[in-house]
């Protein structure tokens, strides 16, 4: 049930206590996929999961933690505080419609750790059950077997993905282009006597991307969306079906009972 599409007395009536929010970014996606790529996604797996689940679908929040593609144009971000705060009073709004568990439908790799933090102050509070999902974390195995080499950003995964949603945004002529000005090896490869000594994703791919986007095809894009949309569906009825009771946490300490 999208909630841009409903009317007022529409929402209000209905009972839902699960809520699914899209959360993407805009940012660069290499030389062949749109800046909204993230996005797209994230809204299209959101959207197809609360279809067939009848839960609330918010609107898509498009803007992430992206500050590690600045030096390409286009890219937009927030600073990691202010996403915090926003995606944390967005989802403190949706408890006032009755809405206790919400899974942000998530696309983009630099949310992640953030969205956790959200769920976490919401869980210590007792306010909400919010939990972050990723869908390529959902498939794994899937992706593996896909392709040789997948790439973390802009890689043949997403691009599949796109050549599924959005056929007209991607650019195939480009695809080669994103593979040989791009890097195949995956992002975190690179170390330093164990340390991470890179902070922005130019330091390691030149036009932004990582992978062999010449691997991706829409009939893979088709295979991955539904596994994904098929494991965001299980995520679901698996929540409504959860005493809300049972997910919050245990008091830390027992009270004392001596007299």
């Amino acid at each position: 049930m999208l909630i841009p599409h409903r009317t007022w007395p529409e929402l209000g009536d209905a009972t839902e206590s699960v809520a699914v929010v899209p959360i993407g970014s805009t940012e660069q996606h290499g030389p062949h996929l749109p800046e909204g790529t993230d996005s797209l996604i994230a809204e299209a797996l959101a959207r197809e999961a609360s279809d067939r689940t009848g839960h609330l679908c918010t609107p898509t929040l498009p803007i992430g933690v992206s500050s590690h593609h600045r030096q390409f144009p286009g890219t937009m971000w927030v600073e990691p505080p202010m996403f915090r705060d926003f995606v944390e009073s967005f989802t403190r709004n949706l408890t006032t419609h009755g809405i206790d568990r919400v899974v942000y439908v998530n696309a983009h790799g630099g949310n992640v750790v953030h969205l956790r933090e959200v769920g976490r102050r919401l869980h210590q509070d007792e306010t909400a059950f919010a939990i972050e999902w990723m869908w390529n974390e959902s498939i794994p195995d899937l992706i593996d077997d896909a392709f040789e080499v997948t790439g973390p950003h802009g890689g043949p995964k997403e691009t599949a993905m796109i050549m599924h949603i959005a056929p007209d945004l991607v650019r195939t002529g480009r695809l080669e282009d994103a593979r040989d000005g791009g890097a195949t090896f995956e992002y975190d490869a690179e170390r330093v006597h164990g340390a991470t000594t890179f902070y922005d994703t130019i330091e390691h791919s030149p036009n932004g991307v990582f992978g062999d986007q010449t691997d991706a095809t829409p009939e893979i894009g088709r295979q991955l969306f539904e596994a994904a949309t098929d494991q965001l569906e299980a995520l679901l009825e698996w929540l409504e079906e959860r005493p809300l009771e049972g997910l919050f946490p245990d008091p830390d300490l027992e009270p004392d009972s001596a007299p």
